[in-house]
């Protein structure tokens, strides 16, 4: 296995951006059947009130991994619990759900994380479309967040 320059794979142990992830604990779901995900996210926002947020990446990539990782830090996990479904989406290795990322205008060829923000009904509300979240491990905490309060639904 090729070693890349910005992590390192270790029995059980992924480190990415000097952050210690469980290899065990994987972001993305391999087998999720990701329209159905969606289906089941549209019906709890819409309860909810909540927006949508869809994430298309891939465990094998370390930006992922991070973006994951400050997704669940305790303050922006409150916010985003608060007003978000969350939808992982899964491309595989460029290979899976990639119809839903045209649906949703999101050009994964650009880079992941690429994330789109829906309304509760569904409705595209923006879609990350230059890789802005392609390089999350150098992202700030804090320029994630703004992303979120950015997109938090109005209430």
């Amino acid at each position: 296995m090729p070693i890349h320059k910005y992590c390192l794979l270790i029995p059980a142990l992924l480190v990415v951006g000097g952050m210690l992830l469980g290899a065990d604990a994987p972001p993305y779901d391999e087998k999720a059947d990701a329209r159905h995900d969606l289906s089941a996210a549209i019906a709890a926002a819409g309860q909810a009130h909540k927006n949508i947020v869809l994430v298309f990446g891939a465990n094998w990539c370390p930006d992922c991994r991070a973006l994951d990782a400050q997704m669940h830090k305790a303050e922006l996990a409150s916010l985003i619990t608060g007003n978000f479904e969350i939808v992982k989406v899964d491309i595989g290795r460029h290979n899976k759900n990639l119809d839903l990322a045209k649906q949703y205008k999101v050009p994964i060829a650009h880079g992941i994380p690429a994330l789109a923000v829906l309304d509760s009904g569904g409705q595209l509300l923006y879609a990350m479309d230059q890789g802005q979240f392609a390089n999350a491990r150098s992202m700030s905490y804090e320029s994630i967040k703004e992303f979120f309060e950015q997109w938090k639904p109005k209430k």
